[in-house]
């Protein structure tokens, strides 16, 4: 861009009216990052009358104003770049982008830094015509890259180059992860989402960092920046353009990504554009590393030894553009644009923006019939150099252009009308980080229209509006990259766990529960156990985890120690889950033992320091556990302990205790224990049809720890069990799951009857009762047996029947029939039939005893008769 600007001195004449002259001194000053180039080339201008310094960034070109204004003062320092200008009426000294270069002012020294970016191919135009055309009155000065020394001896033959090494020493590295990365590192990534994602990705592991990138805003950088400077994060991630000259305190540089977009194609990075990013490492004299981090694979040995000794292949052609053009009409200004160099060493570059909104203008009919003549001709050309900053990728930025170049043709300026309601589009603060950037790129576009103040009535006004909401905006985008990649809880958590010091680490355990470590809550501990931050998850969540069993040194001893002297009631075992509970918080569950009475306590996961309090703990529990069943089995517990010097009665209540209070009877079983049943109702066992019971042990406790132990024996989880009032329930026969559950409940003493299950000392009293009440013959069932098992008239004679009692079903009355309808009846079992058959044989076949004929009635009655007749 050419603007006209005024306020210099003659750069000939002294202050003091004494005229001089110097020799015309073009020179360039060429090494790696870290050698103090812009440092000299500051010292050098500021030396002279007047001087103009080029910067690659707007970001640059501020940092380094604000450094000579601290020098000098605000009323001789100016800023040109083109979306702000700082021009005092009695400016000497000049700081501005490259781009924004004012050309047509004269000053003592001029310089450009970065020149080796001649061989970039979307701006290396600019920066080489600053390089072929740019002088100084007295000095010129180029800084850059030694790559670009034989070509600068090729096209400035007059130039002297002094060369400066490295103040320190840069070491390559290997790859490391993102969460291996030492404290003062920058992160090197080519797109805003790979920065978005590396940058969470570091606030997760690391507790935050700062972002910078080309596109922000100064104040947006400067305030990232100053939160890395001032050390509230210990981590940069940014775009490339920190290769630009930004000095940060950095101690490594990883690179993200080996590949970028250059706008046309995903390419490899060449080691020159590797060493200028990782050249921020390491300011002064301290050595700086670099390496690769991420997805990036390793450099090569070849690369990392390139780097290191600084040794690059020069640059053997600079991309050119004709600057001496024909503002005759459109046609006539591309063809001088598109003109070829004329030399080997000058190759056209990539078509510009600028050039690409001419040619798409140039195609509007109404556009060439208005840009006539030279003067409307250089209008449109000045107005298709307005940055696309917004770069939406579609025509809309040409169609902008348009609108301005009929607005100034037609109106003679642009309507304030438009350029408020352009920023007012733009001025909103709400919104995520993306949103906000595109806003902030939209009022860039305002900025630059009114930085032109031969465009605006009221240009300085303009101006200022434009900054305000700039500043505006830059300011919310900060506070969203902050909120959203910056924890300073974990910041400083990180940082003290890091230091030397940890041992300090201020640390406290409310009466709540809540761990504080550095006056920040990190979690909850309950039990032994530490719950983290339910809002932290993955690596955020492990450094809280880490700080909070920093803070338990202290509190788990205290507690392991007030465990130990708590009484039984301070614990409670759930008989559904098998967890214990130390003040309603599970720490422990039960698992397979020695026996199925003896289970062995297992504990969670807790933060104890070592495994001797662990040990403690479980101890203690165990002896709880040993008590708890003790309590709730102690029929079985007396029984082994009376039946211990009887074999027979020892061997009994064995088996009960393998198998929790009921064991099947066997049928070798009868007659032996039929001889000590009076001793087993002593100990509280029974001897029923079927089983071998401790009535004790189906009372609802009882049976719900039994039912806990036997599950923990075998492996699964406790069944759901009848409700404790409940002794008959109905079974379920869906399924082999069902069945299943049927066979464990009858081993815990449930009898299946029909789709019934009984309570085994209901069904077997039961039992008893029906064959006793039938032992003499068939009966009427009593009428209480239905509701005795539970089950309605319908089911009565298939449920009985199950329980191995014969029996006859209820019939009702058909309408054929009269009188009462047919009870239900229990039969005589057939057993008992048959054995009154068997003794109704053995009676029959005995001899009877004739009575002598005197001894009946008849024969007395015959005697009587003939003594009658006798006579």
């Amino acid at each position: 861009m050419t603007g006209k600007t005024s306020g210099f001195a003659s750069p000939t004449r002294h202050p003091s009216g004494r005229d001089y002259r110097m020799p015309l001194r073009v020179r360039a000053v060429l090494g790696p990052t870290n050698t103090g180039k812009t440092h000299y080339a500051l010292e050098r201008m500021l030396a002279h009358e007047s001087g103009v310094i080029a910067f690659p960034l707007r970001l640059l070109a501020r940092e380094n104003y604000e450094r000579m204004v601290a020098l000098k003062g605000a009323r001789f320092v100016g800023l040109i770049t083109g979306e702000e200008k700082i021009v005092p009426p009695e400016m000497r000294w000049i700081a501005c982008t490259t781009e924004a270069m004012p050309l047509d002012r004269k000053a003592e020294f001029v310089a450009i830094d970065e020149i080796q970016l001649c061989a970039d191919p979307d701006r290396g135009h600019i920066f080489t015509d600053r390089l072929l055309n740019a002088r100084g009155t007295v000095e010129t000065l180029f800084l850059g890259a030694e790559t670009i020394r034989p070509v600068l001896q090729r096209l400035v033959p007059e130039i002297e180059i002094d060369t400066r090494p490295r103040l320190s020493q840069l070491i390559g590295t290997s790859h490391t992860k993102l969460s291996r990365l030492p404290a003062r590192s920058a992160i090197v990534a080519f797109s805003a989402a790979e920065v978005y994602a590396i940058a969470e990705a570091i606030r997760q592991r690391r507790g935050g960092c700062a972002i910078v990138m080309g596109r922000m805003s100064p104040r947006t950088r400067n305030a990232q920046v100053q939160l890395y400077q001032n050390k509230e994060v210990d981590y940069l991630v940014a775009t490339d353009a920190i290769g630009m000259g930004l000095n940060m305190d950095v101690n490594h540089v990883a690179l993200a990504s080996l590949t970028k977009f250059d706008g046309s194609i995903i390419r490899p990075l060449a080691t020159q554009e590797i060493a200028q990013i990782a050249g921020r490492a390491g300011r002064g004299t301290r050595e700086g590393t670099f390496g690769t981090t991420a997805e990036a694979r390793a450099m090569s040995e070849a690369t990392v030894e390139a780097i290191e000794a600084h040794r690059f292949d020069p640059l053997s052609r600079l991309f050119w553009r004709n600057s001496d053009l024909d503002f005759t009409a459109p046609a006539d200004l591309l063809a001088s644009l598109n003109r070829s160099p004329g030399r080997p060493d000058l190759v056209p570059g990539r078509p510009a923006t600028d050039l690409l909104t001419l040619d798409a203008l140039a195609q509007e009919k109404d556009v060439l019939q208005a840009a006539r003549g030279t003067k409307r001709t250089r209008l449109l050309w000045d107005i298709c150099q307005i940055p696309d900053f917004r770069k939406l990728g579609d025509d809309s930025h040409t169609r902008l252009c348009a609108r301005l170049f009929f607005h100034l043709l037609n109106d003679g300026s642009i309507p304030a009308s438009w350029l408020e309601s352009h920023i007012a589009a733009f001025s909103r603060t709400d919104g995520d980080i993306d949103t906000l950037m595109h806003r902030l790129a939209g009022v860039r576009t305002a900025a630059y229209v009114a930085a032109r103040n031969d465009w605006l009535r009221d240009a300085p006004s303009w101006q200022e509006r434009a900054r305000s909401v700039e500043d505006t905006l830059s300011d919310a985008l900060h506070e969203r990259l902050t909120a959203r990649f910056v924890d300073r809880r974990a910041t400083s958590i990180l940082r003290r766990l890091d230091s030397a010091d940890d041992g300090n680490l201020l640390s406290a355990v409310t009466k709540e529960g809540a761990v504080i470590v550095e006056g920040h809550e990190v979690g909850r501990i309950e039990g032994f156990t530490l719950r983290p931050d339910i809002e932290t998850s993955g690596p955020e969540q492990k450094l809280m985890l880490r700080a909070g069993r920093r803070a338990l040194l202290q509190e788990i001893p205290r507690r392991v120690q007030a465990l130990a002297e708590a009484p039984d009631e301070a614990f409670h075992l759930d008989l559904q889950s098998g967890r214990i509970l130390w003040e309603d918080v599970p720490i422990a569950d039960l698992t397979v033992g020695p026996a199925l009475t003896a289970p062995t306590v297992r504990m969670m996961h807790g933060e104890f320091p070592d495994s001797r309090q662990r040990e403690l703990v479980r101890e203690r529990l165990q002896v709880f556990c040993r008590s708890e069943i003790g309590r709730t089995l102690h029929v079985l517990f007396a029984a082994r302990d009376a039946a211990h010097g009887d074999p027979m009665l020892r061997g009994v209540v064995h088996r009960l205790l393998e198998h929790g209070g009921v064991t099947p009877l066997e049928r070798s079983d009868r007659d032996p224990l039929r001889a000590v049943q009076t001793s087993l109702g002593r100990l509280g066992i029974r001897l029923g049809l079927r089983f071998i019971y401790m009535p004790a042990m189906l009372k609802p406790r009882a049976m719900t720890m039994r039912a806990l132990l036997m599950a923990i024996r075998d492996g699964r989880s406790v069944p759901m069990l009848p409700r404790a009032e409940c002794a008959s329930v109905a079974l379920s026969v869906h399924g082999p799951a069902a069945r299943v559950e049927q066979a464990w409940l009858e081993t815990l003493g449930w009898v299946s009857a029909h789709q019934r299950l009984i309570r085994l000392d209901v069904a077997e009293r039961l039992c008893a009762d029906m064959r006793k009440a039938t032992r003499r013959g068939d009966i009427i069932a009593p009428p209480g047996i239905g509701s005795a098992l539970g089950v309605a008239q319908a089911q009565l004679a298939e449920t009985v029947r199950a329980l191995g009692q014969r029996c006859h079903a209820a019939q009702p009355l058909t309408t054929l029939h009269y009188g009462p309808a047919s009870p239900f009846i229990l039969l005589r079992s057939v057993a008992e039939t048959r054995r009154e058959n068997v003794g109704s044989r053995h009676r029959s076949q005995k001899p009877r005893k004739e009575p002598t004929r005197k001894e009946t009635p008849f024969a007395a009655l015959e005697s009587l008769k003939r003594k009658m007749l006798a006579s």
